[in-house]
């Protein structure tokens, strides 16, 4: 039966719209779900860092953390191992140090000792990258800082801490048996902090609280808790060999502890600058060293360029994962600024002195250990607080 020419057209508009809003709708579904799965594929792939920018954090605190983990391409291909670089300069204060002040603070909190918005205030006796953490975390939560340094430091340092409204007080580098040394100045300065001259406190509920993250364990369980298990899931368990430096020791021991026991074949290489003691601790246990010797003592404690790493002091954080630590390196300044040089050459990389010999001992441990390995190492701060010193 034929069907009029209008009744026609209609019939087979409708059919054709029909057929156009199936397509379109399976199309979309097919859109959506293909781009679910590729997302879904991305995220079980990738590293927590993939995810920094995903989600709304609150404050400052909340951006630190999570830091990528990169290849170094230049030291990679030169080695055949696969170098990679915990990109910790990425943190909002520029280093490692902003998870060791954070949690330093947390864990003051906790226990009732920190009560923000009173004027209580942090003390901290530091090379600068600690201090500067602590600099911008308390002004974030609402304390005061109040920093004791070296005053042979980069200037950008002490810049920095200027800006972020610290107190800086600078005093001459001496030995930690001085009363004077930056260290032991700064945990004088918070026993003394809002008491009146006759030593009585205050009426006020405002302290002053000793960071202390040479023996402070909120160090190492900051690294333990967060940095290692970053590791872990970014490398998915598979790496054969962690290198790095110790000055506090609380990164070295924490990753350690935390990885060790985890991947069971895994090695662990300190990296140490001249002058310091850990590199004779961890081959011969004993912190002497040659620059020690009487009459050859130079005014510095550690006598080197490199700014973060050494020490000549077994620090407790230090001792908690020391006996898992396999093997050490020494780096001289030269080569540490020579890599410097040859990572922003090769790869753009801008690295402060620490970074720089992380790298150096990386390769050494890359090339004792031959092609194929898989080599971790921390990326700790930029080149752009070392411009005055370090560059």
């Amino acid at each position: 039966m034929s069907l009029p020419n209008d009744r026609r057209d209609l019939l087979i508009g409708l059919l054709s719209g029909s057929i156009l809003s199936i397509v379109s709708t399976g199309a979309l579904c097919y859109y959506y779900y293909s781009t679910r799965l590729l997302q879904n594929s991305k995220t079980a792939a990738s590293p927590p860092a993939a995810g920094r920018g995903s989600v709304i954090v609150e404050g400052v605190d909340g951006l630190i953390g999570n830091t990528p983990l990169m290849k170094i391409r230049s030291l990679s291909e030169a080695t055949g191992c696969t170098i990679l670089g915990k990109a910790e300069f990425l943190n909002p204060g520029g280093s490692s140090k902003d998870r060791v002040a954070l949690n330093i603070i947390r864990s003051a909190e906790e226990d009732g000792i920190l009560k923000p918005h009173n004027g209580s205030t942090i003390f901290e006796g530091t090379v600068g990258s600690t201090g500067i953490s602590i600099a911008m975390i308390a002004r974030a939560k609402g304390y005061k800082a109040w920093i004791v340094m070296p005053d042979d430091q980069a200037q950008e340092k002490y810049q920095l801490l200027e800006k972020l409204g610290a107190h800086v007080e600078k005093v001459r580098p001496v030995s930690i048996i001085d009363k004077k040394q930056f260290v032991n100045l700064a945990r004088v300065r918070a026993s003394q902090f809002g008491k009146v001259d006759d030593g009585q406190q205050k009426l006020s509920d405002m302290v002053g609280y000793f960071a202390d993250q040479f023996e402070n364990e909120a160090n190492f369980r900051a690294h333990y808790q967060a940095t290692a298990p970053e590791i872990h899931q970014q490398t998915q368990g598979r790496l054969d060999a962690l290198v790095l430096g110790a000055g506090t020791g609380g990164t070295l021991s924490g990753l350690t502890c935390y990885l060790k026991p985890r991947i069971p074949n895994l090695k662990v290489f300190l990296a140490d600058p001249q002058g310091s003691g850990l590199y004779n601790k961890v081959k011969f246990n004993t912190m002497y060293a040659p620059t020690e010797k009487e009459g050859t003592r130079r005014r510095h404690q550690v006598d080197t360029v490199v700014e973060g790493i050494g020490v000549n002091r077994l620090t407790r954080n230090f001792d908690l994962g020391r006996q898992l630590v396999d093997d050490a390196y020494r780096v001289t300044d030269e080569e540490a600024v020579k890599m410097s040089r040859f990572l922003v050459r090769e790869d753009g990389l801008f690295l402060g002195s620490s970074s720089a010999v992380n790298c150096v001992a990386a390769v050494r441990v890359a090339k004792q250990l031959g092609p194929g390995h898989v080599i971790v190492t921390l990326l700790n701060d930029s080149g752009q607080r070392h411009l005055t010193k370090f560059w």
